[in-house]
């Protein structure tokens, strides 16, 4: 199932829609008006149309977004993200190497001019990471998210002297030309409704 060029569809039941979102594309308004005019169509349903996102994807970043169908899977989730049950897992090229193979990156941030800064106080920012491939100065990382801030994995990395290839607000020599190499690869979680443990992953894999 198309959403429209390059976007899939990797899910969709009574409750739920999840899309594999390109680069290039804002989660909010464009995506989330695509979604709905798709299912408006696929399920001919008159009237307005209820999709909400549970978490958004940075413009430049690919992959994993899902969107709850109905107002019960809606809440239902968000006390899942509030509670940090549901496992959200990045790929990344960086540039440079981190310097541990694998850690955990703790700091805080706070959320100003369309970036987010390091700083001594703001909301706490949780990643882990760990290197799966290294090459011409570049390393790829898997990246476990443990907090949903604005700009996270953009904002830590760059800190440790490793940003994401492709991302210049943050430090990336190299510019991207559709977006930057951070996709959000999967999702796992509980279904709201059914509570099937489900495993989504994107298409846009980074790394081989």
């Amino acid at each position: 199932m198309k959403l429209f060029d390059n976007a899939n569809i990797l899910l969709c039941d009574n409750h739920l829609l999840i899309v594999d979102k390109p680069a290039g594309i804002p989660t909010q308004p464009a995506l989330s008006e695509l979604a709905k005019a798709w299912v408006k169509k696929k399920f001919n349903k008159p009237g307005n149309v209820f999709l909400e996102p549970i978490h958004r994807l940075d413009k430049p970043v690919a992959g994993v977004v899902l969107f709850a169908r109905t107002s019960k899977a809606l809440s239902r989730l968000q006390e899942q993200m509030r509670g940090r049950r549901i496992e959200k897992i990045y790929y990344a090229w960086v540039e440079g190497t981190p310097p541990h193979d694998r850690a955990q990156l703790r700091h805080h941030l706070i959320h100003g001019s369309f970036r987010a800064e390091i700083s001594l106080t703001g909301k706490e920012a949780i990643l882990e990471y760990q290197i799966m491939k290294k090459k011409n100065n570049q390393t790829a990382l898997r990246i476990r998210l443990h907090t949903g801030r604005y700009h996270q994995i953009r904002a830590q990395m760059a800190a440790i002297g490793c940003p994401i290839l492709g991302d210049t607000k943050y430090g990336s020599s190299s510019p991207g030309k559709e977006g930057i190499a951070l996709v959000s690869q999967e999702l796992k979680f509980t279904h709201p409704i059914t509570h099937a443990q489900l495993r989504v992953q994107s298409h846009y894999s980074l790394i081989e």
